[in-house]
């Protein structure tokens, strides 16, 4: 009888193949998640980023609902707008202004806001309601207007007391120089170079009915207002549309050209507003109400050039109107530089709505893109026409894709902001997924296929965490281009630091630019740099091919 070998020593392996490996007994400490640490640490990751993004999207969403008590002033897109918006705010409620959604565009951006009850009221001018809005003929008095108002819901009242009407205008040398005073005699003229604004050129009655009018030849530019001042003064252009407040008529000594015929209607500023306002803060109407005809167009030209000429902010000159009004002497003005203007009260507001804008954009991209990155990453021609359809989206312009937006979803602000930044950012997102799947080796898959993992399982334990590097690339790019694109979602009142790039272009302001454009472009770097060690984190230490393409 053959005898036994002695037992090895415990813990350590048997000296013969001839032994079977020993054999565990039951773990019987706390029990342990299942997925490999790569899985578990992709899962830990992906929490915290979503717990964020979801945090940040609620205070974005959340934000408007704690404002609703107040009345939500609206303006468009240049100089005197903005006063008069901030000043009906003061007014309004002296101890807590309302809501000012300022430079939200166009009158056609504007009126939508107003439409959708986005905001409750905005300054007008009747000509412009006539026209623009009603599409009226021009000439029509405030009793016609307002009962042509009542069936959309809308109201108009109380005239401000001056008239800002349209005109053509030129410097006084040229002027004189060609023997132009009225707008007949630009006719003569053809080699004259125009810049108008853009919304000039499209009114009705903006530049079409008044070249039709005058028999007009020549061919305008479109340009900023606010820019055009600068162009008409250095040469760039020979002639521009005005408004007749504006401030910069008799700074840069311009000729006003004579309407000899009569083509512009007045342009008396009133409010219009929602039917249901003065019913639902009747407090606030009635002191908004003590504004009729209390401003002449002297004290709007003066107004005008605080806010362009001195850089005055808009609240201190609406602070002062109000005081000026009740007899108090105006605090005196203290001019800003730009450390004054980057780090104003507003930082934290606008910095909260643009991040809030990344990051639901950021995080819908994501929703969307990874199922339909893992969807079609098998499937060639499927993936094809799922990126090319991604690439067309990114070459529509940005200010084309809000404004069809805001047709598609009726209203103007957050929505259509987050929408149109979700479909830029799809490109990457589901490109560098589609990448990142594909580069998974066949060997890790053919050894979830020898564990018998099913399909959903071997993509959440193997593929993803392998894959996830090339996504968190992608999330990179995407949220860059969201912090730089999201300045533009100012122009139709969804906030963040594009409120001071478009108000600095209204007022032709750089100092105001760069304190916009300095937070967004510091913001940008915070977020890729977190991503970036996230990436990296994820890679092990490896350097990422973004990393080394730009070292390269």
């Amino acid at each position: 009888m053959t005898p036994c070998p002695a037992d090895p020593p415990r813990g350590e392996p048997a000296a013969s193949a001839s032994w079977p490996a020993p054999v565990r007994l039951p773990h019987r400490g706390p029990v342990r998640s299942g997925l490999p640490a790569p899985a578990r640490f992709v899962d830990l990751r992906l929490g915290l980023l979503v717990g964020l993004l979801v945090c940040l999207c609620a205070g974005l969403f959340a934000a408007p609902a704690a404002a609703e008590e107040r009345l939500r002033i609206g303006s468009k897109r240049f100089t005197e707008s903005y006063v008069l918006a901030h000043l009906l705010a003061r007014v309004a409620d002296p101890a807590r202004p309302a809501e000012v959604l300022a430079g939200l565009g166009n009158t056609a951006i504007v009126y939508e806001a107003l439409r959708a009850g986005r905001i409750d009221l905005y300054p007008e001018y009747l000509g412009t309601i006539d026209r623009e809005i009603l599409k009226g003929e021009g000439g029509a008095d405030l009793a016609s207007i307002r009962a042509r108002l009542a069936p959309l819901g809308f109201g108009v009242a109380v005239p401000l007391g001056f008239n800002n009407g349209y005109a053509l205008a030129m410097r006084e040398s040229e002027a004189e120089r060609l023997g132009i005073r009225r707008l007949s005699d630009l006719a003569a003229h053809p080699a004259l170079k125009a810049g108008l604004s853009n919304e000039f050129i499209g009114r009705a009655d903006g530049w079409p009915g008044l070249a039709a009018r005058y028999g007009l030849p020549q061919t305008p530019t479109g340009l900023d207002h606010a820019l055009g001042y600068a162009a008409l003064a250095e040469g760039r252009i020979d002639l521009m549309d005005i408004y007749t407040t504006d401030a910069k008529i008799g700074q840069l000594a311009l000729r006003v050209l004579q309407d000899d015929r009569g083509f512009f209607p007045r342009y008396d500023a009133v409010l219009l507003h929602r039917l249901d306002v003065p019913a639902r803060a009747p407090a606030a109407w009635a002191r908004l109400q003590s504004l009729e005809a209390a401003i002449d167009e002297r004290a709007m030209i003066a107004m005008n050039a605080r806010a362009e000429l001195e850089s005055v902010p808009f609240e201190t000159i609406a602070r002062d109107f109000v005081a000026g009004l009740a007899g108090r002497e105006a605090a005196p003005a203290v001019r800003r530089g730009l450390l004054d203007k980057l780090f104003a009260p507003d930082l934290g507001r606008l910095a909260a709505q643009h991040l809030g804008l990344v990051a639901a954009s950021v995080a819908a991209a994501v929703a969307i893109g990874l199922p339909l990155a893992i969807a079609v990453a098998a499937r060639p021609r499927a993936r094809a026409a799922v990126l090319a359809v991604a690439g067309v989206l990114q070459t529509v312009p940005s200010l084309a894709m809000l404004a069809l937006l805001i047709a598609v979803t009726g209203t103007i602000g957050v929505l259509p902001a987050v929408l149109a930044l979700t479909l830029y950012a799809l490109l990457p997102i589901v490109h560098t997924a589609v990448t990142g799947l594909a580069g998974v080796p066949q060997g890790l898959r053919d050894a979830a296929d020898a564990l018998a993992l099913g399909r959903l399982q071997r993509l959440r334990l193997v593929e993803l965490p392998v894959a996830m590097p090339t996504i968190v690339a992608g999330l990179r790019t995407a949220t860059t281009i969201c912090v730089g694109t999201a300045t533009i979602a100012a122009f139709i009142g969804a906030g963040g630091f594009g409120e001071r790039i478009v108000t600095g272009l209204a007022l032709n302001d750089g100092a105001l630019l760069m304190a916009g454009a300095l937070p967004s472009a510091a913001l940008a770097i915070v977020l890729d740099a977190a991503l970036a060690a996230l990436e990296r984190r994820l890679r092990g230490g490896a350097p990422s091919p973004m990393s080394e393409t730009r070292s390269r």
